[in-house]
Protein backbone atom coordinates (compact mmCIF):
# COMPACT_ATOMS: atom_id res chain seq x y z
CA UNK A 1 0.00 0.00 0.00
CA UNK A 2 1.76 3.22 -1.07
CA UNK A 3 2.20 5.75 1.72
CA UNK A 4 -0.35 8.98 1.34
CA UNK A 5 1.50 12.54 1.40
CA UNK A 6 0.43 15.42 2.53
CA UNK A 7 -1.34 17.71 -0.04
CA UNK A 8 -1.48 21.24 2.40
CA UNK A 9 0.37 23.69 1.08
CA UNK A 10 2.00 27.51 1.70
CA UNK A 11 -0.30 29.93 1.89
CA UNK A 12 -0.01 33.48 -0.13
CA UNK A 13 1.52 36.15 1.82
CA UNK A 14 1.64 38.54 -1.01
CA UNK A 15 -2.14 40.23 -1.23
CA UNK A 16 -0.56 40.78 -5.30
CA UNK A 17 -1.08 37.07 -5.54
CA UNK A 18 -4.64 36.94 -4.11
CA UNK A 19 -6.14 39.63 -6.30
CA UNK A 20 -5.11 37.15 -9.26
CA UNK A 21 -7.79 34.73 -7.82
CA UNK A 22 -10.34 37.57 -6.75
CA UNK A 23 -12.21 40.42 -9.04
CA UNK A 24 -11.88 42.25 -5.74
CA UNK A 25 -9.99 45.41 -4.60
CA UNK A 26 -10.41 47.85 -1.70
CA UNK A 27 -11.84 48.30 0.02
CA UNK A 28 -13.95 45.02 -0.98
CA UNK A 29 -10.84 42.66 -0.96
CA UNK A 30 -11.60 41.08 2.58
CA UNK A 31 -8.56 38.82 2.55
CA UNK A 32 -4.88 39.99 3.26
CA UNK A 33 -3.08 36.18 3.20
CA UNK A 34 -4.02 32.83 2.49
CA UNK A 35 -2.29 31.14 5.47
CA UNK A 36 -2.66 27.12 4.18
CA UNK A 37 -4.72 25.41 1.45
CA UNK A 38 -5.26 22.02 0.31
CA UNK A 39 -6.32 21.44 -3.12
CA UNK A 40 -9.96 19.92 -2.88
CA UNK A 41 -10.46 20.28 0.43
CA UNK A 42 -9.09 23.18 2.56
CA UNK A 43 -8.42 27.06 2.55
CA UNK A 44 -7.00 29.22 5.92
CA UNK A 45 -7.39 33.04 5.17
CA UNK A 46 -6.32 36.18 7.22
CA UNK A 47 -8.57 39.00 7.63
CA UNK A 48 -6.82 41.86 9.30
CA UNK A 49 -9.55 44.28 10.92
CA UNK A 50 -8.04 47.94 11.02
CA UNK A 51 -9.76 50.94 12.92
CA UNK A 52 -8.89 52.99 9.46
CA UNK A 53 -11.46 50.91 7.18
CA UNK A 54 -14.32 52.78 5.15
CA UNK A 55 -17.23 50.77 6.86
CA UNK A 56 -16.59 51.64 10.76
CA UNK A 57 -17.12 55.26 10.10
CA UNK A 58 -20.87 54.46 10.22
CA UNK A 59 -21.31 51.38 11.37
CA UNK A 60 -21.35 52.27 15.13
CA UNK A 61 -18.65 54.75 15.22
CA UNK A 62 -18.89 54.90 19.11
CA UNK A 63 -18.10 51.08 19.18
CA UNK A 64 -17.08 50.04 16.02
CA UNK A 65 -18.21 46.41 15.27
CA UNK A 66 -17.55 44.20 11.66
CA UNK A 67 -20.66 43.61 10.13
CA UNK A 68 -21.51 40.18 10.05
CA UNK A 69 -22.39 40.47 5.88
CA UNK A 70 -18.94 41.48 5.60
CA UNK A 71 -17.53 38.10 7.53
CA UNK A 72 -20.10 36.26 5.15
CA UNK A 73 -18.04 37.85 2.44
CA UNK A 74 -15.05 37.25 3.67
CA UNK A 75 -16.21 33.73 3.88
CA UNK A 76 -17.41 33.61 0.47
CA UNK A 77 -13.77 35.20 -1.16
CA UNK A 78 -12.22 32.62 1.02
CA UNK A 79 -13.80 29.74 -0.58
CA UNK A 80 -13.78 31.24 -4.30
CA UNK A 81 -9.84 31.03 -3.54
CA UNK A 82 -10.09 27.67 -2.59
CA UNK A 83 -12.09 27.02 -5.88
CA UNK A 84 -10.09 28.46 -8.01
CA UNK A 85 -6.53 26.94 -6.13
CA UNK A 86 -8.96 23.39 -6.75
CA UNK A 87 -9.25 23.55 -10.02
CA UNK A 88 -5.39 24.16 -10.96
CA UNK A 89 -4.59 27.74 -11.98
CA UNK A 90 -5.46 31.42 -12.14
CA UNK A 91 -9.50 31.98 -13.40
CA UNK A 92 -9.53 33.83 -17.08
CA UNK A 93 -10.93 37.39 -16.30
CA UNK A 94 -14.18 36.54 -17.54
CA UNK A 95 -14.58 34.26 -14.82
CA UNK A 96 -16.30 34.79 -11.65
CA UNK A 97 -17.24 32.37 -8.58
CA UNK A 98 -20.72 34.32 -7.31
CA UNK A 99 -22.10 33.72 -3.83
CA UNK A 100 -25.57 32.10 -4.22
CA UNK A 101 -26.27 31.14 -0.73
CA UNK A 102 -25.52 31.42 2.73
CA UNK A 103 -26.98 28.30 4.88
CA UNK A 104 -27.06 28.40 8.71
CA UNK A 105 -25.32 31.28 9.70
CA UNK A 106 -24.52 32.22 13.26
CA UNK A 107 -22.73 34.71 14.66
CA UNK A 108 -20.94 33.94 18.35
CA UNK A 109 -18.66 36.60 18.80
CA UNK A 110 -18.22 40.56 17.91
CA UNK A 111 -15.37 40.89 15.73
CA UNK A 112 -13.86 44.66 15.95
CA UNK A 113 -11.08 46.62 15.07
CA UNK A 114 -7.80 45.16 15.88
CA UNK A 115 -8.57 41.56 15.55
CA UNK A 116 -7.13 39.16 13.28
CA UNK A 117 -9.78 36.99 12.07
CA UNK A 118 -8.85 33.32 10.79
CA UNK A 119 -11.50 32.02 8.26
CA UNK A 120 -11.31 28.69 7.24
CA UNK A 121 -13.52 27.17 4.56
CA UNK A 122 -14.17 23.46 3.67
CA UNK A 123 -15.24 22.19 0.90
CA UNK A 124 -18.38 20.15 1.49
CA UNK A 125 -18.97 18.97 -2.18
CA UNK A 126 -18.70 20.61 -5.95
CA UNK A 127 -21.43 19.83 -8.46
CA UNK A 128 -21.77 21.77 -12.54
CA UNK A 129 -19.69 24.82 -11.04
CA UNK A 130 -21.74 25.02 -8.02
CA UNK A 131 -19.76 24.79 -4.76
CA UNK A 132 -20.83 24.14 -0.78
CA UNK A 133 -18.42 25.09 2.30
CA UNK A 134 -18.10 25.02 5.41
CA UNK A 135 -17.07 27.95 6.34
CA UNK A 136 -16.09 29.36 10.38
CA UNK A 137 -14.82 32.61 11.16
CA UNK A 138 -11.94 32.51 14.53
CA UNK A 139 -10.52 35.61 16.43
CA UNK A 140 -8.09 34.25 18.86
CA UNK A 141 -9.28 30.59 18.75
CA UNK A 142 -12.70 31.84 19.48
CA UNK A 143 -15.93 31.27 17.14
CA UNK A 144 -17.30 34.30 15.67
CA UNK A 145 -18.86 33.30 12.84
CA UNK A 146 -20.08 30.02 11.04
CA UNK A 147 -22.14 29.17 7.72
CA UNK A 148 -22.16 26.90 4.81
CA UNK A 149 -21.33 29.24 1.91
CA UNK A 150 -22.86 28.26 -1.70
CA UNK A 151 -21.37 29.74 -4.79
CA UNK A 152 -20.92 29.16 -8.32
CA UNK A 153 -19.08 29.49 -11.34
CA UNK A 154 -20.10 32.36 -13.52
CA UNK A 155 -19.29 34.26 -17.18
CA UNK A 156 -19.34 37.63 -17.58
CA UNK A 157 -18.89 39.29 -20.95
CA UNK A 158 -15.93 41.87 -21.18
Amino acid sequence: MAESKSTVTEGIDDVREIVKYLPHRYPFLLIDRVLEHEPDKHLRALKNVTANEPIFTGHFPQAPVFPGVLILEAMAQTSAVLAFKSLGGYPPPETLYLLVGIDAARFKKQVVPGDQMIIDADVIKERRGIWKFDCKAHVADQLCCSAEVLIAKNEIEL
